[in-house]
């Protein structure tokens, strides 16, 4: 079966700590620690992963990011990517292939992957009913350093 990781983007961007680097790899724009670790885990156990933006929708290792930005999915903002957008996307990119969805994310990103990939998609959210971000990172760290996944 063939599996693909949804990590969050996080607020910590590459720009809060080089400010004038320009463009970049979304691979490369993302540097707070829930998103390292998610990143990590993917890296570990789902080799195939995209980053879900508030603002860019499923940004691929090598699509780019053209620089700073602070929105999140929460936010009421007319800059968040639609729904359309998104479900778009999934079809553009090909998302839609993969059989599995591994989401590293709270709740709150439950609805939107849902939405977006469709009512037949296999999602697994393997960090929800977690007490916030602090338990999700100890339980991150915790499936990195056994080598098992959540």
């Amino acid at each position: 079966m063939t599996t693909l990781a949804i990590l969050p983007c996080g607020n910590r961007k590459i720009w809060d700590k080089e400010g004038e680097i320009g463009p970049v790899f979304a691979r490369d724009a993302y540097i707070g620690t829930f998103h390292r670790l998610c990143r990590a885990y993917a890296e570990m156990f789902h080799p195939q992963w995209v980053i879900l933006s508030a603002k860019h929708g499923f940004l691929q290792l090598e699509d780019t990011v053209p620089g700073p930005y602070d929105l999140s999915f929460s936010h009421k903002s007319d800059d968040i990517i639609s729904m359309k957008c998104l479900a778009e996307q999934v079809r553009k990119k090909r998302l839609n292939d993969f059989q599995h969805l591994v989401v590293l994310t709270g709740k709150k990103y439950k609805p939107i992957v849902e939405k977006s990939f469709g009512p037949h998609a296999n999602i697994e959210m393997p960090l929800l009913g977690s007490r916030g971000i602090g338990e999700m990172q100890q339980k991150l760290k915790q499936a990195l350093k056994e080598g098992r996944p959540l």
